[in-house]
């Protein structure tokens, strides 16, 4: 047995289908955790942080999650929703004054802006320049009219989600998410992180698995995903810059427990361990359908919540470039963290949802 196939860390009993799964389809460096109800009953990690294989993975190796990340930004606008700071469906531009776009915060937490390109061509220096970007954002032009259709803002998300947070709170948006969102419910997660020495290094599956995730040329998927440069260059990403860089749309690291926890105090009315941040009401607002239609991003219908996105079984959550992805069960309190080192795609997740599916029969 390779060193890859070596697994660590525990399941209950009925959950070994899900080892199983996880187990058979190696990566090279991945974890995944299940909670049900709030408590772990999936705990596992495979292969190595590095491409090298001198870091066996550990329970603290951090992992650039992608779009995963998303509706952790998301929430902390929620929380300034729950607040009163904000409303729904207040233009962004009455508390981001120079704000050209006309646009709601349910439009911008939904994908339906119509800003899901950075309007000027910049290089990966420019992840490092948050005002800068954050300004582009503010003088762009939408590509249509908010509202009329979706196209997930690949890479635009976080700056727009993280700039209002900062002009109605004054903190900024990695700083927010860390002390009311990751203290609090005791997640280890988080932008622009502090310790770029427990990142994995990230490394595409295969010699044409980059060319492929960038989609056609001239395609709404390819431009949102081109500018700024770096967000598919391994250079960029297994660097220093990109990880201590905020984009909240695209660079969380963490692990896969705390994707877990995160989805078990969403699915708990927003309460873990005792700390309630987002009333019970909002959380329902937050899986509900506040957009059904075309996404001219991901180049199907879809139906986004607030922040995460929602599946015809039921669940909501959000994947993320790799085959990362993290969401919750309702109909089971089932919540998952998967993540991954090796930027690939979907068919490890897929084994794993089907796995836990099985599991639900026996329980």
């Amino acid at each position: 047995m390779s060193a890859d196939r070596n697994i660590d860390g525990f399941v209950a009993p009925g959950y070994e289908p899900v080892r199983d799964a996880f187990a058979a389809q190696p990566r090279g460096g991945s974890a995944l955790a299940v909670h049900r109800h709030g408590e772990p009953v999936v705990d596992l990690r495979e292969g190595w942080a590095d491409a090298a294989r001198t870091r066996p993975w550990g329970a603290d190796t951090l992992v650039n999650v992608y779009s995963v990340g998303k509706p952790v930004v998301a929430l902390a606008v929620l929380l300034l929703v729950d607040r009163g700071l904000i409303a729904l469906d207040d233009p962004i531009a009455r508390h981001w004054p120079g704000f050209r776009t006309e646009a709601s915060v349910r439009q911008l937490l939904t994908h339906t802006a119509g800003l899901p390109f950075f309007p000027v061509p910049r290089d990966a220096a420019a992840w490092s320049d948050w005002d800068l970007l954050c300004a582009d954002l503010a003088a762009a032009a939408p590509e249509w009219p908010p509202g009329t259709v979706a196209a997930e803002h690949a890479l635009t998300y976080g700056h727009l989600t993280g700039e209002l947070v900062r002009r109605v709170d004054g903190r900024s948006p990695e700083r927010f998410v860390a002390e009311e969102i990751a203290r609090p419910w005791r997640l280890d997660l988080g932008f622009g992180t502090t310790e770029p020495h427990r990142c994995a290094d990230l490394e595409f599956d295969g010699p044409d698995r980059a060319a492929e995730l960038l989609g056609a040329p001239g395609s709404v998927h390819a431009r949102a995903v081109s500018n700024p440069h770096g967000a598919r260059d391994l250079a960029v990403l297994n660097s220093d810059l990109w990880r201590r860089a905020v984009i909240p749309a695209v660079n969380l690291h963490a692990t896969a427990d705390a994707l877990a926890r995160f989805y078990s105090g969403l699915l708990a009315g927003g309460v873990l361990d005792g700390r309630r941040l987002l009333s019970a009401a909002l959380v329902t607002d937050l899986g509900s359908a506040h957009f059904s239609g075309p996404d001219l991003f991901l180049g199907r219908d879809t139906t986004w919540g607030l922040g995460v996105q929602l599946e015809p079984d039921g669940t909501w959550g959000m994947g993320g470039l790799g085959g990362n992805a993290a969401w919750a069960d309702p109909a089971t309190g089932h919540t998952i963290g998967y993540v991954t080192r090796r930027i690939g795609d979907f068919a490890r997740v897929e084994a794993i949802d089907g796995a836990i599916s099985s599991v639900r029969l026996l329980t």
